[in-house]
């Protein structure tokens, strides 16, 4: 870990001018295991709190964010370039899912009890695993941390938190809303890591369970940094997400949504639209109506009214989109959208004109690997058959979505697709009723929903007999 007198500096540079918008100094190794051992023992005392004091103090941390909704509208648009007027819709889906994870947690967390026998009491009791250590990413830090830290600490643990040295601002507010809603000290702390000293705290053995979102390469990096301790590991390691418009699909609806689904954050999500399928009866007239909708769009710094398109996270996340689209070109694929008609857009630069891209196949990058950024290929398709086969040709599973009016055959087509979460006539939206999980190289794990509790407790069984 870091030496004394030997600081590390972890700097956002933002996107929107390439300034230095945040630093902030990187815990040393003392720090480090003075947080694990505060973490550990103030856990002991959290898990003996009660469950309403607990949803007490956690919607007390939700209503710290709405109060402080417009700064950090603003503060993310610096940080990551997500236009401001969208930012703010972060803070709104924290709360949904928080208050929702809040509600269900007494049933999430009941006694299992079976079968009455004579003489015995019996039931299963979900207790607290410990320690958990959330390294959260950058595209969506709030909303992606939420997701593992309120379950976690209403389930009675206590909660490292690493956010991405993109977003160091979000990380804060959370130990500060936490802090003000009356969180005892060490429940809930915000650290700031280099890469090394987190892969070293997920080897420490001192984790009881990681939460992680991010690129499967790093994926891979903390499930072998975990092997051997026996921690606990969920990954949400991205998506290469499909969609497939039926003949008998809402044309508007589709063109309106898949548009929003693809270029919503600049394409930066993990369950973004990176990917459509048209039946070849509608695709001619798709292509036209969605190529249309997306010139629509005004590319410009993110601070400004009436912004649509931000700039990508950095220029090397702009410059892989360049390099996928430059290749699907060169072997034979059609840019439908002239870079021209979005003057902010630059070569060496963040700002990335949105394309879309025809006469694609899966031979191409653009189709098959991830993009995260504001691209989308348009493929013609003749059947069902054909649509779910190439939606399923892909190592990535986290979302798919099926747009039709027949609700019975997107139920049978669903079956079919190898996925986390299926959509009929939506896309890109976390229902925190549903459990979010995936499949393949997506990784492991399942958060929100009654299930999202399951990971975070380790079920304890009381078999009491009568003397």
């Amino acid at each position: 870990m870091n030496q004394p007198g030997n600081p590390k500096i972890l700097q956002c540079v933002s996107p929107v001018d390439g300034s230095v918008y945040v630093e902030r100094e990187a815990a040393d190794s003392g720090s480090i295991s003075q947080s694990i051992e505060l973490s550990r023992s103030a856990q002991k005392h959290w898990q003996q709190t009660s469950l309403a004091e607990r949803a007490r103090i956690c919607e007390k941390a939700v209503a710290y964010f709405e109060s402080k909704q417009n700064q950090i509208a603003e503060e993310i648009a610096w940080q990551i370039g997500r236009p401001v007027g969208f930012a703010g819709g972060e803070v709104n889906g924290l709360a949904e899912r928080a208050r929702h994870m809040i509600a269900i947690a007494e049933r999430s967390l009941a006694d299992v009890v079976p079968e009455t026998k004579a003489g015995l009491k019996r039931f299963i009791r979900r207790e607290p695993v410990g320690t958990v250590f959330t390294i959260a990413p950058w595209n969506y830090p709030l909303l992606t941390s939420v997701n593992s830290i309120v379950p976690a600490l209403m389930a009675g643990n206590s909660v490292l938190l690493k956010a991405s040295a993109q977003v160091p601002l979000c990380g804060e507010h959370f130990a500060r809303a936490f802090a003000s809603a009356g969180l005892p000290e060490g429940v809930l702390q915000n650290l700031f890591l280099s890469h090394e000293d987190t892969e070293r705290i997920v080897k420490s053995g001192q984790m009881d369970f990681i939460c992680f979102t991010g690129s499967v390469p790093a994926g891979q990096r903390i499930e072998r940094a975990a092997a051997g301790t026996f921690a606990g590991v969920a990954l949400e390691l991205g998506g290469k997400d499909p969609a497939y418009v039926r003949e008998d699909a809402n044309f508007d609806n589709a063109v309106e949504n898949l548009v929003d689904g693809a270029f919503f954050n600049s394409g930066q999500s993990c369950c973004g639209i990176e990917r459509i399928y048209v039946h070849e009866s509608l695709f001619d007239a798709f292509v036209e109506a969605y190529v249309e909708r997306v010139k629509q769009y005004r590319l410009a710094n993110p601070l400004q009214p009436g912004t649509t398109l931000g700039p990508v996270v950095k220029t090397s996340a702009a410059d892989w989109v360049r390099q996928q689209v430059r290749e699907a070109v060169a072997e034979g694929a059609s840019a439908c959208i002239d870079p021209g008609l979005f003057p902010a857009a630059a070569d060496n630069t963040p700002y990335l004109a949105p394309q879309v891209l025809t006469g694609v196949n899966h031979t191409m990058s653009v189709m098959t690997a991830e993009s995260f950024g504001p691209v989308v290929g348009i493929m013609p398709v003749a059947t069902d058959e054909e649509a779910i086969q190439l939606m399923n040709d892909s190592d990535l599973g986290l979302t798919a979505s099926l747009w039709t009016q027949d609700q019975d055959r997107a139920e049978q087509l669903g079956e079919q697709l190898e996925c986390g979460t299926v959509f009929m006539n939506r896309a890109d939206y976390l229902d925190p009723a549903l459990v979010w999980t995936g499949v393949k190289n997506t990784g492991r794990g399942a958060a929100l929903s009654e299930l999202g509790y399951h990971q975070l407790t380790q079920p304890k069984s009381f078999h009491l007999r009568d003397a």
